[in-house]
């Protein structure tokens, strides 16, 4: 028998993906609009400004949708445990036999899970009733400031490259670079992305700079259409 076996499962990667995918929205989300604006014939400080605004205000959106909504989730964390607190005072027995049934269910016998079920309801009963029915644990709860600065970052640390090669670039070079460099980003991300999930990488890859491609040829299109409408 080896005692040396050790097994590689992922983890808490949850909020790498989520970061991966905030870059990616910042990222794609940044290109797309500037590559409308540099089509269109704007000026260096116009895509400049088009690009600064476009970074602060979609990490600002970022941060407070998930902000609002991971507090939602939390008052409604808060609310499920004040009901289970309220259930095992008026009935701690019958809360008892909803903690036994749930072991029994899982491949425990009877007399063990009516065991393990008292022995949990004499030391926390809420905690246990919290993370075997409802499914709270404290690696779970949510963290509503914590979860909008995260989102903020990652959609910054997306941003700020579309916006740095519109800024430094020279103009007659901008849109062929916004595009290549952005597409290089988006198939890394997408791989990194794939990865994560344990997906192809290529896959993956592959998936996101299709429509990627897409996303920024169409909105430099509409940007080259209305600048001649306009001029």
């Amino acid at each position: 028998m080896d005692n040396n076996h050790s097994e590689n499962h992922e983890k808490n990667t949850g909020w790498l993906r989520a970061g991966v995918l905030g870059a990616n929205d910042g990222l794609l989300s940044t290109a797309g609009l500037l590559s409308g604006v540099i089509a269109g014939q704007a000026n260096h400080d116009q895509i400049l400004l088009a690009g600064v605004a476009a970074l602060l205000s979609g990490a600002l959106s970022m941060a407070a949708g998930e902000y609002v909504s991971v507090s939602s989730q939390r008052d409604s964390q808060k609310a499920q445990l004040h009901q289970e607190a309220q259930e095992i005072r008026k009935n701690p027995e019958l809360e008892q036999l909803e903690l036994c049934k749930i072991y029994m269910d899982r491949g425990l016998d009877e007399a063990l899970a009516r065991q393990v079920s008292f022995q949990l309801m004499q030391q926390d009963p809420l905690e246990a009733h919290a993370r075997e029915e409802l499914g709270l644990t404290e690696v779970a709860e949510a963290r509503p400031l914590q979860a909008a600065m995260a989102s903020a970052i990652s959609f910054i640390s997306g941003a700020l490259p579309p916006v740095l090669i519109s800024t430094f670039m020279p103009h007659a070079y901008a849109l062929a670079a916004l595009f290549i460099i952005t597409l290089i980003l988006l198939a890394l991300l997408g791989g990194i992305s794939a990865r994560i999930g344990g997906a192809r990488i290529r896959a993956g890859a592959l998936r996101v700079l299709f429509w990627g491609s897409v996303a920024l040829a169409f909105t430099a299109l509409v940007g080259h259409l209305l600048s001649q409408a306009i001029s």
